[in-house]
């Protein structure tokens, strides 16, 4: 944490607010500048990115799990659970909450906390939990995994959700979630200022409880452990995180100098303010367009801020910075490339892509976590087709039932039952084959998960059958080998880097937060009729996506490779 973010919260002593700031527990793993923007009234008007489809999808479904928690959790409870009342209001939900607590409910759903005298915090919790002794406790309901196969998580089971219930768990290890951390802090700090923690001497008065994706067990958290770097604990560490954000917010609402300048980070991606921000960024040059995150901190602390400044420095002097996730060389060599101009440089002379006799480019299309909905493939033969082979081009194994829904077993059967037939008989005759991808994490991760999710269903392989040809050298991530072979100027992302082998998408809009829009239309998500337009639409995008990681790879197996500056030659 750097010395900003260390200054204590402008907030008087009786607890209330300056400038009318109000903060929510979010606030402390959000980039300083988003917060700034948040807060700062002359920056209505300001350019922002349209909404993000798979978020607000991804948030229908946490709503969706949490109500389905909170009837179970009822159900199990009986006469001890108190639901406060929704919709209503949040004046009207604290007041609800604060009576709830006066009648010494032992369980209490849906609570808003009090803001009065909580230093510019809001909030609320899915379930406070009333411990023996008196005072409660926070239980946050999320739609994540908050556990891995191990030992040693405090868990309750989920029908007990109660601190003193707790036992070492010798089937489940804490997974890492430092959102789920600060945000039972921030409840906390709330329960305290209004007086409805349990009392310093009780055992469990700084405890929280975590139910995740999986709904098995209550994970519960000591705040007061030092699980944080240079063993701070999860309270300490959320204080420190909470006064700068709380300091950044008042002086962006007040006028007073901003205390937070724009940075890429990796959160910028998915930013409503990312617009506004790299305006600012390209306007200034600034290094963080070339290293993002700590390393740009750290190179503007000696003085290196424009990418200008970087693309000077000697590549073969002593790293002023340590390097992180590339070497101080590549560094300059990036910043060189971004001045220049372009894209991309190699890194390397020449390293070897794999080709085979027959290839495949496979693409797959998700709803957010919701499934997905459709493998493309693109079948070509570079060493001859022969008499009874699938002929060469573009398919589609694709469901317009809205995801989650049974018939991707039946699409993804198609596929798999398709690619595995063309493997087999490229092997049969003796050929090579190859099966590539961009990036594999999510084409594997939804190979996994439709064998897993569809056990049983027809054509559905076993999961370790999908596992064996993910391991197998034909599946070819080519994300891997542009990573190995180039330096990237502008990014990695295919959508970057396919345009420098000369490949256009048809769609001028094309990309992954659109199409999540065009799904929507796609399958009549919002009520309206199922939109066939969009449905070509995707399957276009798609097949330009395959064609493009064929268009890549020729690319990098042809002479004109060659063209391509080398990085020492910058």
């Amino acid at each position: 944490m750097t010395a900003i973010e260390n200054r204590l919260s402008p907030v008087p002593a009786d607890g209330t607010p300056i400038g009318g700031v109000s903060l929510d527990a979010a606030v402390t793993t959000r980039c300083r500048r988003r917060v700034h923007l948040d807060h700062d009234p002359t920056a209505v008007g300001s350019p922002r990115s349209l909404p993000d489809p798979s978020l607000e999808q991804r948030r229908a479904d946490a709503v969706a799990h949490r109500n389905r928690i909170g009837e179970e959790l009822a159900a199990a409870a009986g006469a001890a659970w108190h639901a406060v009342p929704a919709p209503a209001s949040t004046r009207e939900r604290i007041a609800a909450t604060a009576a709830a607590v006066a009648m010494e409910a032992p369980f209490i759903w849906g609570a808003v906390l009090s803001d009065v005298g909580a230093a510019g915090r809001r909030g609320g919790a899915e379930l406070l939990v009333r411990v023996p002794g008196g005072g409660y406790v926070p239980v946050i309901v999320v739609r994540h995994r908050i556990t891995d196969p191990g030992s040693g998580a405090l868990t309750t089971p989920l029908h007990e959700p109660t601190p003193r219930r707790a036992r070492l768990d010798q089937e489940r290890k804490v997974r890492s979630q430092p959102r789920d951390l600060l945000r039972l802090a921030h409840l906390n700090r709330m329960l305290h200022a209004a007086g409805w923690a349990p009392a310093p001497e009780l055992l469990h008065h700084d405890h929280g409880g975590v139910i995740g994706m999986d709904a098995d067990v209550v994970v519960w958290h000591d705040l007061r452990a030092g699980h944080w770097p240079g063993g701070r604990s999860t309270l300490a560490e959320y204080d420190a995180r909470f006064g700068d954000r709380m300091a950044v917010a008042v002086a962006a609402a007040t006028g007073a100098p901003a205390l937070a300048a724009p940075s890429r980070v990796t959160e910028c991606r998915h930013c409503p303010w990312w617009p506004t921000c790299e305006a600012e960024l390209e306007r200034t040059e600034d290094v963080s367009l070339v290293v993002r995150g700590e390393p740009a901190v750290a190179l503007r602390h000696l003085g290196v801020r424009t990418v200008g400044d970087l693309a000077a420095l000697d590549p073969s002097a002593e790293p002023p910075i340590p390097p992180v996730g590339v070497t101080f060389a590549d560094m300059i060599a990036l910043a060189r490339a971004r001045q220049r101009g372009l894209s991309v440089v190699r890194r390397v002379p020449q390293t070897p892509v794999p080709r085979a006799d027959v290839e495949v480019d496979v693409d797959m299309e998700s709803f957010g976590e919701s499934g997905a909905y459709l493998w493309g493939a693109l079948l070509h033969h570079p060493g001859g087709a022969l008499p009874g082979d699938e002929p060469a081009g573009y398919r589609a194994f694709a469901t317009w039932e809205p995801v989650p829904t049974d018939d991707e077993a039946r699409s993804f059967a198609e596929f798999w039952s398709w690619l595995t037939g063309v493997r087999a008989a490229a092997r049969e005759s003796g050929r090579s084959f190859a099966a590539y991808c961009y990036n594999e994490q999510a084409e594997n991760r939804w190979l996994l998960a439709s064998a897993r999710r569809f056990a049983g269903m027809p054509g559905i392989p076993p999961v370790a059958e999908v596992e064996a040809f993910i391991a197998d050298p034909c599946w070819v991530d080519l994300f891997a080998v542009v990573s190995e072979w180039f330096l990237c100027a502008h990014g990695k992302g295919l959508k970057r880097i396919a345009p420098a082998a000369g490949f256009a998408w048809h769609d001028p809009e094309a990309g992954g937060e659109n199409s999540m829009r065009w799904y929507r239309d796609a399958v009549g998500m919002d009520g309206a009729p199922p939109d066939e337009g969009q449905r070509r639409r995707l399957l276009e995008y798609n097949a330009d996506d395959v064609a493009a990681t064929r268009a890549l790879r020729e690319w990098m197996t042809s002479p004109a490779i060659n063209e391509v500056p080398l990085a020492s030659e910058l």
